[in-house]
């Protein structure tokens, strides 16, 4: 019959064809959804980033449990801060700032920064071998964070992928970080980064196009204000200059608003939902600032010497020649500036080099690039004051104008000795500025040029290269104390003895088998009580010895003879102890006294 068509499935019989079906085209679009994800721009940032920080951190991931990056002093400490940070989550949130170690004394935790941010990991394994493993991994992960975050800031303000790839590199990589390899809370810094980039996206704004309505995300700039307040948790000695220069953001975005409000006699359009946001992140950023704040008032307020002095942070303060000198632990610098880094008195904070590479193509950056030249002088002078701040007490002879009058005047800033770790800034827009020499669209090209377009991108690979060349590590991995015997399922109050030095760190980390509670620990300063049960245990074990611990609620004396050489305990594992009604028991190769 005409108009009528006989329905005859594709693919006849003994053809060997099938109807895809609606399986097959489910599986077809996943497959396709798969792919486009796998090539989206920021899986292959994330996942690069991945990669990039394994390579340039080895060989940190080669023994996870067995080594840590650059000595056994601060990252012993640190893998004990976030195991205590997880401990106080699975058991007794509210009791987190009186941790285990210094005995009988609260507030503990605050002693140092906390990296109270990495808590939530602390909650993945038990004991000293998962807290250097847990170290270790967040170590490397701390680099990955810093090149995505800058990545994203750098693009969100309008640079190509080149650029941003660059200021990412740089922020992450610079060779004044290889100094810091056993200083987990000064490298991860990639939460300012990222939640600048997401305010930036929220508010719809970028150096290339200035603020934009349509544009206008509210959940980014929700999500900027979180990153902003996690950043804050990791610790003061970072977070303190960040918020502040947040605050100083808001206090220009505010003026710019009322500026553009009195300049054309209208009010410019503001979003309400992204009013309410702010209003709600900015109030939530406050007051995790503010908790933050308040054991660390208390510490100082109990032991006043906790404070920080303006001679204490001059003799932090780098010279000059510092932010053109690289660290022993860069396998392109070290050795090249060993000279100049012997004249310096404290190398690890004095060492401040972005990068020859940084330099260069930020000093390009302000004669050619996409930045419109007000950007680009703001960007110099933001250079220009954050390395002022950087180089402490020597700007200007004393400092003041300069870092000390923020010490001085400041709220909190007397908490910070060392003023080269602000350089940080200093590198974050020096990446920019490259970002934008670095950046070329294809409609700001002359005609003649659009057809090499695809081979300047594989040039503009070059100068990552250069970056991350300067980046190579030569940093020391070094083996991880084993824990003691005798420290085994240890009951507390103890003390552990001999007491004293970077010693005290690896008792905090052997201390996670199980939390007990420690005299043990060193801090920046030493507290009354610490020290008076460090004095009155030196003719240990002895009847007056013996009696001062216990008044002070010591129940366990632990004796390691192995590291007892050159101390005041050297002898005490021969000195009797009949008549003191205490029991001493072998174990390993320590001796566990248990006085109750």
């Amino acid at each position: 019959m005409r108009g009528v068509r006989e329905a005859v499935p594709v693919g006849g019989a003994g053809s060997g064809v099938r109807a895809a079906g609606p399986r097959g085209t489910v599986l077809r679009g996943v497959l396709s959804a798969g792919g486009r994800l796998a090539r989206h721009e920021w899986t292959v940032a994330v996942v690069g980033s991945l990669v990039l920080a394994a390579a340039m951190t080895w060989p940190t991931l080669r023994d996870i449990t067995g080594t840590l990056p650059q000595d056994t002093g601060d990252p012993t400490l640190q893998a004990w801060q976030i195991a205590w940070g997880g401990h106080a989550l699975r058991t007794d949130p509210t009791r987190v700032w009186h941790s285990n170690t210094f005995f009988p004394e609260p507030y503990s935790y605050a002693y140092s920064d906390t990296l109270l941010g990495f808590a939530p990991a602390g909650l993945l394994g038990a004991g000293p071998v998962a807290a250097v493993a847990r170290y270790n991994l967040l170590y490397v992960l701390v680099h990955a964070l810093a090149f995505v975050g800058a990545y994203a800031l750098s693009r969100q303000l309008g640079a190509g992928r080149a650029g941003a790839a660059v200021a990412g590199a740089s922020f992450a990589y610079a060779p004044w970080k290889l100094a810091q390899a056993g200083h987990l809370h000064v490298l991860c810094v990639g939460g300012i980064a990222l939640s600048l980039a997401m305010l930036a996206r929220g508010h719809g704004w970028s150096l290339r196009r200035g603020p934009r309505r349509g544009r206008v995300r509210v959940g980014w700039a929700a999500a900027g204000w979180l990153v902003a307040a996690w950043q804050v948790t990791l610790g003061f000695g970072i977070g303190l200059p960040f918020a502040y220069a947040l605050g100083l953001l808001c206090l220009g975005a505010a003026g710019g608003y009322g500026w553009s409000w009195w300049r054309r006699r209208t009010r410019p359009a503001f979003p309400r939902a992204l009013l309410l946001a702010d209003l709600a992140g900015a109030t939530a950023f406050a007051g995790v600032t503010l908790l933050m704040a308040a054991p660390y008032l208390e510490v100082v307020a109990r032991h006043p010497a906790g404070r920080r002095t303006v001679a204490q942070v001059a003799m932090f303060s780098p010279p000059p020649r510092g932010f053109l000198t690289g660290p022993p632990e860069s396998w392109l610098w070290g050795d090249a500036h060993a000279v100049a880094r012997a004249a310096l008195g404290f190398p690890t904070e004095m060492t401040l080099l972005p990068g020859m590479a940084l330099l260069g193509l930020a000093v390009a950056g302000l004669f050619f690039s996409v930045w419109r030249i007000r950007y680009r002088v703001a960007l110099g002078a933001g250079v220009l004051v954050s390395a002022g701040l950087a180089a402490g007490a020597t700007l200007g002879g004393d400092g003041d104008p300069g870092y000390v009058t923020l010490v001085r005047h400041v709220p909190g800033w007397d908490a910070i000795r060392t003023p080269g770790r602000l350089v940080l800034w200093t590198t974050l827009l020096l990446g920019i500025l490259a970002a934008g020499a670095l950046t070329v669209h294809r409609s700001e090209l002359p005609p003649g040029a659009r057809g090499w377009r695809r081979w300047a991108r594989w040039v503009l690979v070059l100068p990552v290269l250069l970056v991350l060349l300067e980046g190579v590590n030569r940093t020391p991995h070094v083996p991880v104390p084993a824990e003691p015997a005798a420290l085994r399922g240890l009951a507390g109050p103890a003390l552990v003895l001999p007491s004293g030095g970077t010693r005290e760190f690896h008792v905090m980390l052997w201390s996670t088998d199980g939390f007990p509670r420690v005299v043990n620990g060193l801090a920046s300063f030493t507290p009354a009580s610490q020290e008076r049960i460090r004095t009155a245990s030196e003719s240990f074990p002895d009847a007056a010895s013996v009696a001062y611990l216990r008044a002070s609620g010591v129940r366990t004396v632990v004796l390691l003879p192995g590291y007892a050489a050159g101390t005041p305990w050297r002898e005490a594992a021969d000195r009797p102890v009949d008549g003191l009604g205490i029991r001493r028991e072998a174990v390993g190769d320590g001796l566990v006294f248990r006085l109750d």
